[in-house]
């Protein structure tokens, strides 16, 4: 089987990395189950604390390849979207591991609305992203239209989903799209930098803040305030929480074993 998705272990983080360079990392049919597999061990394996997702070659990801889509005798637009897309969206936010995406390249269409998905999104000074599926009259398509308008809001949202324009690395950071730019020399390295401090943090409670994030897209406020209540129990339950509470006392540097 071709390898169209590369995992390799670094300490505590799973590196995922999109493996078709030639293709600008599209993804077909094999490339988005073997990521989604990836996403499966990542949640799997104790060990591994966080993730961290980037692209092979000059590309992060140029969404769907569209040879596969236009094939008579392949999967088709609706399996495409609900077996391919959907699922890989699902599982990043309910991976209760931060997952850091280093956008490396350009990120159009699904690509962009799978970096958008991850928790910490830096990408390089040369990066654009594209909400491109106008250009050929489909609709946003693996959350984006969930997630965008909550990042940067309603109106910018609607107009760049609609018109298609090309934003820049420093406007997506600008408008609050991602959370930083780094240099395209240094992305790779201060991407997965950030992966590795997530790593070594309380796993747990992480996990349980991305699940309050999640929660906080549909809840009122008495709900999520409820939730909070509930979830500050289960962090406090933890190794970690003891950990950090008895080195903050010690005045040393804790250890956390994200238990």
């Amino acid at each position: 089987m071709t390898t169209f998705i590369k995992t390799e272990t670094e300490g505590s983080v799973l590196k995922i990395t999109l493996n078709r360079p030639d293709k600008f990392n599209s993804f077909n049919r094999e490339m988005s189950l073997q990521l989604q597999a990836a996403l499966d061990t990542a949640a799997g394996d104790k060990t591994i604390r966080a993730v961290y997702l980037s692209g092979e070659g000059k590309a992060f990801c140029a969404g769907q390849d569209l040879s596969e889509a236009m094939d008579l005798n392949g999967p088709g637009i609706e399996r495409i979207v609900r077996e391919h897309y959907n699922p890989i969206i699902q599982k990043i936010r309910s991976l209760e591991k931060p997952v850091v995406c280093g956008v490396n390249g350009v990120a159009a269409g699904a690509g962009a609305n799978i970096a958008l998905a991850c928790d910490v999104v830096i990408a390089g000074s040369s990066v654009s992203f594209i909400q491109a599926f106008s250009k050929i009259g489909l609709i946003p398509d693996s959350g984006g239209t969930f997630f965008l308008p909550r990042l940067i809001g309603f109106g910018k949202a609607s107009a760049l989903m609609m018109l298609g324009d090309k934003v820049s690395a420093a406007d997506a950071e600008r408008m609050g799209m991602i959370y930083k730019v780094s240099e395209d020399a240094n992305l790779q390295a201060e991407a997965l930098a950030i992966a590795k401090t997530l790593a070594e943090m309380p796993t747990r409670g992480l996990g349980l803040t991305k699940k309050l994030l999640n929660q906080s897209m549909h809840n009122s406020l008495n709900d999520q305030l409820g939730y909070e209540a509930d979830m500050q129990v289960h962090a406090a339950l933890t190794y970690d929480y003891n950990e950090g509470v008895n080195a903050f006392l010690e005045k040393r540097k804790p250890v956390f074993k994200g238990e």
